[in-house]
């Protein structure tokens, strides 16, 4: 598709058109089985002091990118998926233009979804009594832990397509959105988990954390042991690390050099094309 198509195709007009679905109103939806997660803006961080975000995607978007992560296993993280799921929502394999930032789009739609659901499954700001048993009279670092592998556990029906997310994310024009997600991440686990800290020590958390959550992550995508043994054995590992690894982050300038260069280190650690 040559630029000056893809840029008409991209036009206000065209973008409105084509956020209306094929199918009439009357007719049975295609995906009304699908039971794809919804991204919600209820307020989940730890400051309330900023206001709530703007909705990610708009509706239509959301229809699409639903219907294509269920097709991320068979065809990974591709503009095939898109497509699929297009279909799949009952639009033009062309509405996808509506999504300007292509397949990065789709792995956002993970991350964001993944991350808003995390608290829906645990919560460790619930009175114990309303917690499992086996969740109650935890300390901070092993609610960490539980937190960590509930966020990873929903990477398993697509960890062996997570290296291409993780290529996708390292390229220059999708790092800060990516680096975004993952210092919401490491906030959301630390809310989650109890902490109310004020002072530098929030920093240092986080930073650590991003880091341990980013190298566990990837390590996933190579452990082939039963349920991931593998992958826990090494979360605690970075986790044990924590205190070393956040003694030298104390300020917010710091924490962004620290968790810009870690999420870095991570993608070349795979040879992927971080510029």
């Amino acid at each position: 598709m040559n630029n000056t198509l893809r840029a008409n195709l991209s036009g206000p007009s065209i973008r409105w058109i084509l956020s209306k679905p094929i199918i009439s109103s009357s007719a049975p939806s295609r995906c009304s089985f699908l039971a794809a997660p919804r991204i919600e803006l209820r307020r989940r961080y730890h400051s309330y002091q900023h206001p709530a975000p703007a909705p990610p995607f708009t509706t239509a978007e959301l229809a699409i990118l639903s219907a294509s992560l269920l097709h991320v296993p068979s065809h990974g993280f591709s503009d095939a998926a898109l497509s699929f799921g297009a279909r799949d929502a009952g639009y033009l394999d062309i509405s996808v233009n509506m999504l300007s930032r292509g397949v990065f789009d789709l792995v956002h739609y993970h991350l964001a979804t993944e991350r808003l659901r995390l608290s829906d499954k645990i919560d460790f700001r619930k009175p114990e009594n309303e917690l499992p048993e086996c969740l109650r009279n935890l300390s901070i670092p092993a609610k960490i832990r539980v937190l960590c592998m509930e966020r990873l556990k929903a990477n398993v029906p697509i960890i062996h397509r997570w290296q291409e997310a993780l290529a996708v994310m390292s390229l220059a024009g999708n790092i800060p959105a990516s680096m975004s997600e993952l210092a919401k991440l490491s906030d959301e686990i630390w809310f989650l988990a109890g902490d109310e800290s004020h002072d530098t020590t929030w920093y240092t958390k986080r930073a650590t954390l991003s880091t341990v959550y980013a190298s566990t992550e990837l390590f996933m995508t190579q452990d082939n042991s039963k349920d991931f043994e593998a992958t826990w054995e090494f979360l605690d590992r970075r986790l044990n690390d924590v205190k070393t690894i956040g003694s030298a982050v104390s300020n917010i300038a710091s924490y962004l050099d620290f968790t810009v260069h870690a999420f870095a280190n991570v993608l070349r650690s795979k040879n992927a094309p971080f510029f």
